[in-house]
């Protein structure tokens, strides 16, 4: 997975690039969780979620939002975190013109700026949200939601209430013309330490029922 380094909104940003397996394979961006609370691009969720697309033959991109690790600037609240990701998305586009679409997946924190970038990039095709901190972050933005995509949620939370996901959800199927799935992790905690790969399967199985349908 080669390193990269290229122009963000605030200076250079820094990721992670896996090249897709053919000229139109689809593409897909990896967000971090919250970058004050040791968030990187590094953090497991984040990793595995990068390989899941890998694996799968999508281009794939996860980026050190500003002020973390090597990519330039500082904290911004999630305005500029917002802005980093879409000149990821750009640069993943750029790196990729013949691809057949374009997904995006987040945790936590990089869940709230993902779900942001959806609805300013209506080529996102489909998305997936570990611990969307639904309590913590205004989510009112998605309507409607324009995209299919996964909603995973951690049973022993101890970051984001059980309550605040099943809220967001709830209104989200409300929407017509997409499909919001919803899975609870039994057992885990915010960072799925002893779940990860209960979460991953998860992941994998929606992957894999999304793609074979496309």
């Amino acid at each position: 997975m080669p390193e990269i380094i290229f122009n963000g909104p605030a200076g250079r940003l820094e990721g992670r690039y896996q090249p897709g397996k053919t000229d139109t394979s689809p593409v897909a961006l990896i967000l971090h969780p919250h970058p004050q609370y040791g968030g990187t691009m590094d953090n497991k969720v984040t990793y595995y979620l990068y390989h899941a697309f890998a694996h799968r033959g999508f281009a794939t991109l996860r980026i050190n939002f500003r002020g973390v690790g090597r990519s330039q600037g500082e904290y911004d609240a999630g305005i500029g975190e917002l802005s980093d990701a879409a000149s990821a998305l750009d640069w993943l586009q750029s790196m990729n013109p013949n691809a057949t679409g374009s997904w995006i997946a987040g945790f936590s924190f990089g869940a709230w700026i993902g779900m942001q970038l959806l609805m300013r990039r209506p080529e996102i095709k489909g998305f997936i949200s570990v611990a969307p901190p639904a309590n913590q972050y205004d989510f009112s933005f998605l309507a409607p939601c324009p995209s299919s995509g996964l909603i995973v949620q951690a049973d022993a939370d101890d970051l984001v209430t059980p309550i605040s996901i099943h809220k967001l959800v709830e209104k989200l199927k409300m929407q017509k013309g997409i499909t919001i799935h919803h899975d609870i992790i039994k057992n885990a905690n915010h960072f799925f330490e002893t779940e990860l790969n209960a979460m991953m399967a998860s992941v994998n199985a929606y992957l894999n029922m999304r793609l074979s349908g496309e």
